[in-house]
């Protein structure tokens, strides 16, 4: 089941979104990489960084959302970064499909392979679009047991949700020993390590404000109108709880998994 995505809504959070990019292109160690591709990149805030940190590569951002890659494009003309950093619309797996063997100098994506349940099959591919010595770097959420999640799963297995929200996509992912052992096994000297960041949120039901962003969106766009409200209601009510607010904002714990690949030379 197809979801839209709503850039204004995922940039609420900008700020804690861009930290764990951050920490993972910071362990980046390429020098002067001719090609940039940034797999997944959403409104583009976070590849325009790419194009700061190697001012001399060409930089791509790739994106399955019309939405989003309309406003990454949008807002490198703003910046004036359009020259810098192109931007195109395609499902990572129809790039990797298209993607020239050793054509990419460095290769990042930030949390999306969470939502191809079958990204760890993809790493293969992955690995081969990019050049000998060359570098992939990815970081996926790995707070799916978190109420955050939980939560949702089980309010919307309840009548009268469950009969629109069966199939929905869900995001998934492994952990850091898991991507470290298969990328591995494929010859790249492999740096993996997973951070718990304790995002503290301001404003009213800040944590469905979060969610409702990125892990939640589909399980909200396939209720329908006159069912929506209600689900947002007792889903609010139910994080409250979960996520009390005692005077100093809300404290959301978010585990990220990370990882950082050298191909062989």
């Amino acid at each position: 089941m197809s979801f839209a995505w709503d850039p204004d809504r995922y940039l609420a959070f900008a700020d804690e979104r861009a930290r764990p990019f951050l920490d993972l292109v910071g362990r980046v160690a390429a020098v002067d990489p001719r090609v940039v591709v940034d797999l997944g990149c959403g409104p583009g805030t976070l590849t325009s960084l790419l194009a700061d940190r190697w001012p001399g590569a060409a930089i791509t951002g790739v994106d399955s959302s019309a939405a989003m890659i309309r406003a990454a494009a949008d807002g490198a003309a703003a910046d004036g970064a359009a020259e810098r950093v192109v931007f195109r619309r395609a499902d990572l797996r129809d790039w990797l499909a298209a993607a020239p063997a050793g054509g990419v100098d460095v290769l990042v994506s930030n949390a999306t392979l969470q939502w191809l349940p079958e990204h760890l099959d993809l790493l293969p591919a992955l690995v081969r679009a990019v050049a000998p010595g060359g570098w992939l770097a990815f970081q996926v959420p790995g707070n799916h047991d978190e109420p955050s999640h939980t939560i949702r799963a089980a309010l919307a297995a309840e009548a009268p949700y469950a009969a629109h929200t069966a199939g929905v996509a869900r995001p998934g992912a492994h952990d850091a020993a898991t991507y470290l052992r298969a990328l591995q096994g494929l010859g790249c000297a492999v740096d993996a390590w997973e951070t718990t960041y304790l995002h503290v949120l301001h404003g009213p039901d800040p944590v469905f404000a979060w969610v409702s962003g990125t892990g939640a969106r589909p399980t909200l766009q396939a209720l329908p109108a006159d069912l929506r409200p209600r689900f947002e209601q007792e889903f609010k009510a139910r994080l409250r709880a979960a996520y009390p607010d005692e005077g100093q904002g809300v404290v959301l714990p978010f585990r990220r998994i990370f990882v950082v690949a050298r191909t062989r030379v």
